[in-house]
C-alpha cells in the first residue's frame, strides 16, 4: 500500500495543499504547532473516517469555512484508488473512486494505517476506555463488519440506558421494554466481543515475536482479553449469549439504582504482563514504552496479514522518544517494507543514516516545502 498524493482543502491550519512525490520513508519537518501532526492526522483520517485527536468533526475545518475535505491516491496491489471524505455541518461524505458511499463503514479499510504518537504510552498504562478505543479502531479497520455491530451496539447502549434513568419504581411496566434492549445489546455484544478476542489472540503472535527481539529474549509479553463476564477464551457465540443474559438479569436492580448499563463489552478491558507481572502496575517506563512498541509494529503485521498487503506507518515526533537502541528496531522493521510518514522538529533527532532515501518535506505555519 503506497500513498501517491496527498490533497487538503480547509482542514485545520492548511487552506489548500496538493502533496505528491512521496518515498517509502517521508521526514515531515518543523517547529511545534506548524501543521506536522495535522498532515498525518489526515492520512489517519482518511483511514478510520475519524481523528485519534477529537471526536468533533468541526474541529477538523479551518476557522471560518463551512467544509473541509481530504483526498489521496492511494496504490494497492489491485490497482489505484482515490480515496475521499468531505465534513460539513450535514455530516461526513465519503467517495471511492469518485463514487459516493451509502456508508462509512463501505469506505473504512480502502486505506489502511497504524500510527504511533507518544500518546500511545496510554495503551498500556492509561484507562480501559483508552485501550477499547485501540481495539476498536484496530478491527474496524481490517473488519467493516466490526463497526456496523459497534455503531449499533452504542445506539442500543444509549437507549437502554435512558431506559434504566427511567425505571426505578416502574420495574415492571417497563420489563418488557427493557427484554427488548437486552436482546438488541446481546446480539451486537456478542459479535463485538468475539471479534476482540480473536484479533487479541492474533496480536498476541506477532506482539510476543517481536517484544522478544526487542528486549534481546529477555521478556515475555502476553496479552489477556478481561471481559465483564464469562471466560477470557470463550468464543463460542451461544454460550457468550447466554452468559451476558445471565450476566443483565443479575445485574438488573444494580443497573436501575444506578441508572446506566454495567455489564458488556463497553466495559471490557485487557492486561499486558511481562514476564508474569502486569506491566500497566509494575512494568517500568521502559518496559511499558517496549510494551506499546511492540504491539504498533505487531499491528503493522496483523494487518498485512488479514488483507495481504502492508499498511502505510505514521510516526508522529515518536523517534525522538525513543532511546536509540529501540529506534533502529522500529527503523530497520519498516524500511523497505512499510511506506512511512514520519514527523520530528528536526533531522537532529532521528537516525538519519539508517533511513535510505527519504524524502524530506519542511512545514511552516501550513505551508509545505520540498
Amino acid at each position: 500500500m503506497f500513498v501517491n498524493k496527498l490533497s487538503l482543502q480547509h482542514y485545520r491550519n492548511y487552506d489548500a495543499l496538493n502533496l505528491d512525490s512521496f518515498g517509502d520513508v517521508n521526514l515531515i519537518l518543523g517547529r511545534n504547532a506548524q501543521g506536522k501532526t495535522n498532515l498525518l492526522e489526515a492520512l489517519l483520517v482518511l483511514a478510520l473516517t475519524k481523528s485519534h485527536r477529537t471526536s468533533k468533526d468541526r474541529e477538523l475545518i479551518s476557522f471560518g469555512q463551512d467544509h473541509a475535505a481530504v483526498s489521496a491516491e492511494v496504490e494497492k496491489k489491485y490497482g489505484t484508488v482515490q480515496v475521499e471524505l468531505r465534513f460539513s455541518n450535514q455530516g461526513k461524505k465519503a467517495k471511492l473512486n469518485g463514487l459516493e458511499q451509502r456508508k462509512l463503514s463501505e469506505f473504512v479499510g480502502a486505506l489502511n494505517a497504524v500510527m504511533f504518537a507518544p500518546e500511545d504510552l496510554e495503551i498500556v498504562k492509561g484507562t480501559p476506555g483508552v485501550r477499547r478505543r485501540f481495539l476498536d479502531m484496530e478491527i474496524g479497520q481490517v473488519q467493516p463488519s466490526y463497526l456496523f455491530h459497534l455503531q449499533q451496539y452504542q445506539k442500543v447502549l444509549v437507549q437502554r440506558n435512558n431506559l434504566l434513568k427511567q425505571a426505578w419504581g416502574k420495574e415492571a411496566e417497563l420489563a418488557v421494554m427493557l427484554e427488548i434492549w437486552n436482546e438488541q445489546l446481546v446480539e451486537h455484544g456478542v459479535k463485538i466481543i468475539k471479534k476482540r478476542k480473536q484479533f487479541i489472540k492474533k496480536l498476541q503472535k506477532w506482539a510476543e515475536q517481536i517484544h522478544d527481539g526487542i528486549t534481546g529474549g529477555s521478556e515475555k509479553l502476553e496479552l489477556s482479553y478481561l471481559p465483564s463476564f464469562g471466560e477470557a477464551e470463550t468464543e463460542d457465540e451461544a454460550v457468550l449469549l447466554e452468559q451476558f443474559m445471565i450476566k443483565l438479569s443479575q445485574m438488573k436492580d444494580q443497573e436501575i439504582r444506578r441508572g446506566m448499563t454495567l455489564a458488556g463489552p463497553h466495559r471490557d478491558d485487557i492486561t499486558f504482563y511481562i514476564n508474569g507481572n502486569e506491566a500497566q502496575t509494575y512494568g517500568s517506563q521502559g518496559q511499558q514504552r517496549t510494551t506499546a512498541l511492540s504491539l504498533k509494529l505487531a499491528e503493522i503485521e496483523l494487518i498485512n496479514e488479514e488483507i495481504g498487503e502492508y499498511p502505510i506507518l505514521l510516526l508522529d515526533d515518536v523517534l525522538s522518544e525513543l532511546d536509540p537502541y529501540r529506534q533502529t528496531q522500529l527503523i530497520e522493521t519498516f524500511q523497505s517494507k512499510v511506506q512511512t510518514f514520519i514527523t520530528a522538529t528536526g533531522i537532529e533527532s532521528i537516525n538519519e543514516s539508517r533511513l535510505q532515501n527519504a524524502s524530506i518535506f519542511h512545514v511552516q505555519e501550513g505551508q509545505v516545502q520540498r
